[in-house]
């Protein structure tokens, strides 16, 4: 059974050492920023941060060394996001590319094509999105419309996607769409490697409740592609795929989003807290370790070269439940009231991510889905 996968592996020496070494590169790059903008976690964007990480081989690491990358284990990777995440640093602009389509395009793409985009990823220079999500279809993917017909010039590509998050911003998207006929709603679709400059491309930010622009529609009309688009066989999409959101759904980002108002809430609550207080942080402290040693379990089985998609599905409907909470709590426990603009720090985090948090259980799967595939690994369905 599946619960099973939920064993123990503490961190390797090796990946250890290096927390020191993103602890000293945090202070050192992000003194100019305030608490409000790093409560952001890894929605905040900033290509030249990024460049820095890609400077210190802090992207791709688990790549090969032939394409940039460091041949790093998971948890390298998962000790260096853990530190960033943890300061509020402003990851989102590589993160797509560094999480999941960096490991999608080495594992399934040509020699080409990882020898044109893996390099760049590395040096933090190649900004990838999700083309997942569509109108109707939500999460769940095998009812996709969007559909790439085959011709002289490569592929013909027609259709939408939304809640692409930084699609406004990347330059590519692998979009998974309809590509073949079958039988089976999970056959003939395939990935590809959208250029997001090509014609027939319109991205429309949507702005959230705080006036923000992360997630996007995308609209696909007529858009040409070359034949190289093709990532991985066709017809294999939905096997590549859910491979990938093994990838997406069991980081630390699945439940470090709200860190920022946790710091600001133990410093509103001072030195001597009351009695509901300290109940109420000592639970939210062991929900975190919880999460975390389950992170690091499916960490563990991906290092190992597996795909634990139920795993990874727990950790994130538990990770995006714990982050909804953690607002109301805060509000609990302290009586400062949140505020956009002209409060303390606190306030301003904790109106801030009030705002976002309704967002926490849409990206990487909502709810019900990911609570159908957690009970067909339980045999329930």
């Amino acid at each position: 059974m599946f619960i099973e996968q939920f064993r123990y592996h503490p961190i390797p020496a090796e990946a250890e050492s290096l927390r020191s070494q993103v602890r000293e590169f945090v202070a050192e790059n992000l003194q100019h920023l305030s608490l409000r903008k790093r409560a952001d976690s890894w929605m905040g964007f900033d290509a030249e941060f990024s460049r820095k990480l890609g400077e210190r081989g802090w992207i791709g690491m688990a790549l090969p060394t032939q394409y940039g990358g460091a041949d790093a284990s998971a948890f390298a990777r998962y000790v260096i996001i853990e530190e960033l995440l943890a300061a509020g640093a402003p990851v989102s602009a590589h993160w797509f590319s560094d999480r999941q389509s960096g490991l999608q395009i080495l594992r399934h793409g040509t020699e080409q094509q990882r020898q044109f985009y893996l390099p760049a990823i590395c040096r933090g220079e190649c900004f990838f999105s999700i083309g997942m999500s569509e109108p109707n279809s939500g999460s769940d993917l095998a009812s996709i419309k969007s559909k790439a017909v085959k011709n002289e010039g490569g592929w013909l590509l027609n259709g939408q996607k939304v809640w692409t998050t930084n699609a406004h911003r990347s330059h590519y998207m692998i979009a998974l769409v309809r590509s073949g006929e079958s039988d089976n709603r999970h056959g003939g679709m395939s990935q590809f490697i959208v250029d997001l400059r090509l014609p027939g491309i319109t991205v429309r930010p949507i702005k959230d409740l705080t006036g923000s622009e992360h997630f996007n529609e995308v609209f696909l009309d007529n858009v040409q592609l070359p034949p190289e688009s093709l990532l991985g066989q066709e017809g294999e999409g939905w096997s590549q795929v859910t491979g990938e959101l093994a990838m997406e759904r069991s980081g630390p980002e699945r439940f470090l989003s709200c860190m920022i108002l946790m710091y600001t809430m133990l410093a509103e609550i001072g030195s001597k807290p009351n009695v509901l207080q300290q109940r109420e942080v000592g639970r939210i402290s062991a929900r975190l370790m919880t999460l975390r040693q389950m992170s690091l379990a499916v960490t563990h089985l991906l290092d190992q070269g597996e795909n634990p998609s139920v795993a990874a599905s727990c950790v994130k409907d538990l990770g995006a439940v714990f982050e909804q909470e953690l607002p109301e709590i805060a509000q609990l426990l302290c009586d400062a009231e949140p505020t956009a603009s002209g409060g303390t720090d606190y306030a301003l985090v904790l109106a801030h991510l009030t705002q976002q948090a309704p967002s926490f259980s849409l990206r990487g799967g909502t709810r019900e889905i990911l609570r159908g595939i957690i009970a067909r690994g339980l045999g329930l369905r």
